[in-house]
């Protein structure tokens, strides 16, 4: 996989160069300040100072206490909605409907907690096209090459090893199987963020039960069924659904399989 630095070199002379961006933009400021209040109130959230069920104080009580503007309050709020943190009824305000565990804080990276959530919510779109793409593209050698990522997987897996590495080179595979190397590079782009998120859940799983484990491997097989099927459209659900299921485990809430 190429490296971020090489998919930087510099390009020809002849080549249109973008203009150099010098400083943020206010919607970008605007963006930063609420990625700080929405790490501010998931952590308040998560040690317990605003418990499930619990109505958060309102914007303009918000506003004055994170000294920002009320835009920017309903911006983090947002991203905690759609994580599924807090909900908020009409006319009654906003409401905490999950509280996610202690390790989670403690595995996430310090001050990129909200980079590290809305890269989950990038990959869902990234990730099922390049899914749907593999299936309908999809040679014998990249089959081989899928297959042996899950073997490799499935290994850690049993061995109770974490996994990120080989989690990552399946993932990979499949965005090569596309046939558009865009994704791969896009991947290796976000390498530090796809890397992160991984390490938590993968992290947070090994701490539970092995039905974790069995439960993530069981979508990432229906994943390559729905691939070497050639169903574009299941294998762009099923990525989908993976990704999404996993943003949800990162905050501490997954519906587990019974034991067998």
């Amino acid at each position: 996989m190429p490296s971020v630095h090489r998919l930087l070199r510099k390009q020809p002379n002849s080549a249109p160069r973008p203009p150099l961006k010098t400083e943020s933009s206010p919607s970008e400021q605007s963006s930063r300040f609420a990625d700080r209040v929405y790490e501010q109130i998931l952590e308040e959230i998560v040690s317990g100072q605003s418990a499930i069920g619990d109505r958060l104080p309102s914007e303009d009580q918000l506003s004055k206490e994170h000294s920002v503007s009320r835009p920017v309050i309903r911006e983090a709020l947002s991203r905690l909605q759609a994580d599924g943190v807090v909900i908020t009824r009409k006319g009654a305000g906003t409401f905490v409907q999950r509280q996610p565990g202690r390790e989670f804080l403690r595995l996430a990276p310090i001050g990129g907690i909200a980079d590290l959530m809305r890269c989950f919510e990038f990959r869902i779109g990234l990730e099922g096209e390049a899914a749907y793409l593999a299936a309908q593209r999809r040679t014998d050698e990249h089959m081989a090459a899928i297959r042996a990522a899950f073997d490799r997987l499935n290994e850690a897996n049993a061995a109770s090893e974490l996994g990120v590495k080989e989690d990552i080179e399946l993932h990979v595979a499949i965005a090569r199987a596309s046939r558009n190397q865009m994704f791969v590079q896009t991947l290796d782009a976000l390498a530090v963020h796809v890397f992160n998120g991984m390490n938590v859940t993968r992290s947070l799983s090994l701490t539970r039960s092995q039905k974790r484990l069995r439960l993530v491997q069981e979508e990432h097989r229906r994943i390559i069924e729905a691939i070497f099927a050639s169903d574009g459209e299941l294998s762009r659900s099923a990525m989908r659904e993976h990704i999404d299921n996993a943003r949800h485990r990162a905050l501490g809430d997954s519906v587990e399989p019974e034991e067998d």
